[in-house]
């Protein structure tokens, strides 16, 4: 094994072991990173050494300890390029972090995978927390109990496909406001609002897949007036092609006339409100057991 032979090589009193990082971003660039001063090539990943990435630069900038291999990290480079931290191309990207001997590269073992978690500019530099595979212990789990459904439109437990024709169009973009306003033809077919919720996601240009949820979907002048919650992190074109899929509000009339989904619907919409908890007796009602509605 490979962290075998690392192990032999600190055994035998000399070392010339170095770190390694790989970066993979969500859209599939990869990224390699060493502390030494030289370029290292492993598993077809070629680890450039001008990334300013060294151990002491970790020591200082982490202020924690490594902790069954969970650590803090700083990362800087060329290569990263601010407009792609601004459009949030390397946010979630996957890291992994290894020590290897420089002389022989498979003499090597990995002693981190996680993912980026906060990225932050100084100056020409640029931060990155990483975030261990214990991570997502601190997600919230369990199931919410409320009138709306707690599904993510197009998951697993909706079912819906989001490919299916009438759920999506791709139009070109006929103009934009702040990358954060944009005009496409009406496509009327698909009535105002229709895309509301939904998601605006650039399939070409310099913006290419980067993607945002609509806030606001009108139809004005013959154009289609597509506002977003957030810009998106770069510019987008005119004749770039946009995809607008389908935005889900998940009440039960939505999931019943637009999705054709009823039996997917996971939320609860007879569940009492606060307003009932505090209502006094009514003596008109019928206080049968039955439903109140």
């Amino acid at each position: 094994m490979k962290d075998d032979a690392l192990s032999n090589h600190l055994a035998a009193g000399t070392s010339d072991v170095v770190r390694c990082w790989r970066l993979t971003r969500s859209d599939g660039v990869s990224l390699g990173f060493t502390d030494h001063d030289v370029d290292i090539s492993f598993d077809g990943q070629v680890f450039k050494a001008n990334s300013g990435l060294t151990a002491a630069a970790l020591s200082q900038t982490t202020g924690l300890s490594v902790d069954n291999s969970e650590a803090l990290g700083a990362l800087s480079d060329a290569a990263i390029r601010e407009t792609d931290v601004v459009a949030g191309r390397f946010d979630g990207a996957r890291i992994e972090a290894w020590h290897v001997c420089w002389s022989d590269p498979n003499s090597r073992a990995l002693v981190f995978r996680g993912t980026l978690g906060e990225l932050t500019r100084t100056g020409q530099a640029f931060s990155a927390e990483l975030r261990g595979l214990s991570e997502t212990l601190n997600q919230p789990t369990g199931r919410v109990y409320h009138k709306s459904c707690s599904c993510i439109l197009g998951d697993k437990k909706c079912g819906i496909d989001l490919n299916t024709p009438g759920y999506h169009v791709e139009t070109a973009l006929k103009s934009s406001v702040d990358n954060r306003l944009f005009y496409v033809p009406a496509h009327s077919e698909y009535e105002a609002r229709w895309f509301e919720r939904g998601t605006l996601d650039v399939v070409s240009g310099m913006a290419v897949g980067l993607f945002g949820v609509i806030k606001n979907d009108r139809i004005e002048d013959g154009l289609r007036r597509i506002e977003l919650w957030a810009p998106l992190g770069s510019e987008v074109a005119e004749n770039d092609v946009v995809r607008l899929t389908a935005g889900c509000d998940k009440t039960m009339p939505t999931c019943k006339l637009k999705f054709s989904n009823l039996m997917n619907f996971r939320g609860f919409p007879d569940i009492p409100g606060d307003d009932w908890l505090v209502s006094s007796p009514a003596r008109a009602w019928v206080l049968n057991g039955g439903s109140r509605r």
